[in-house]
């Protein structure tokens, strides 16, 4: 074995060439003009672009859609449906078709006393303001 016959181990690592020629010259690949020929140049997918620039602190105005924690009820819509000696319950107001389930289950009721009131009615299950809880017993209902 002679000195020129030796061999490297690795080859040399050619630099690539600018130019016509290269790999990367002129416009290194970017085509010409524009956004995104520019350094530094950044361009979002369109979808992320949205979110990014959505609100991010709090209080912002997108409400949720809120059901009530009570459903209010006035004593002329008691009176307009029920008669003398029913009993008045989320039970029958949902039957009635007066108030909705709320997530499958009755929903915590209120009844409120705008109106005059003149059934005798017994109310169980509802929380009652105070001008109506007076207006029922007045009217001789119970309340339970």
């Amino acid at each position: 074995m002679q000195i020129n016959n030796l061999k490297r181990k690795t080859p040399n690592k050619v630099s690539i060439t600018v130019g016509r020629g290269g790999k990367r010259g002129k416009t290194s690949g970017r085509g010409t003009k524009g956004q995104n020929a520019r350094a530094g140049h950044k361009k979002r997918p369109e979808m992320r672009e949205r979110i990014k620039k959505l609100p991010k602190l709090r209080g912002y105005a997108f409400k949720s859609i809120k059901q009530y924690d009570v459903f209010p009820i006035n004593l002329g819509t008691l009176e307009n449906n029920f008669k003398n000696g029913d009993i008045v319950s989320p039970t029958t107001l949902v039957a009635k078709g007066l108030v909705n389930l709320t997530k499958g289950q009755n929903p915590r009721i209120k009844i409120l006393g705008k109106e005059d009131f003149s059934r005798k009615i017994k109310v169980v299950g509802c929380t009652l303001s105070a001008p109506a809880k007076e207006r029922i017993l007045k009217a001789g209902g119970e309340i339970k």
